[in-house]
């Protein structure tokens, strides 16, 4: 048992972004048959709102580590 190296876990990043964009399809869709076109324009816009703030809170977060770039 001490022989068995473990490998290396395999990447689900596409899929994973795929099965958001299925789910996000089905939950318009749902909400757009039960309440209109009004709430799933304002889900597709609170969750643009979101992914958009996620987006500059990690540029942030990449800049504030990201090493001084020096003109010398």
């Amino acid at each position: 048992m001490e022989n068995h190296k473990l490998g290396r876990a395999p990447d689900f990043t596409t899929a994973c972004i795929a099965m958001f964009g299925v789910n996000l399809a089905w939950l318009l869709l749902f909400l757009f048959a039960v309440y209109g076109l009004v709430a799933a324009v304002f889900l597709g816009l609170v969750l643009n709102h979101w992914l958009h703030w996620l987006d500059q809170r990690r540029r942030a977060a990449e800049a504030r580590y990201a090493p001084a770039s020096r003109s010398d």
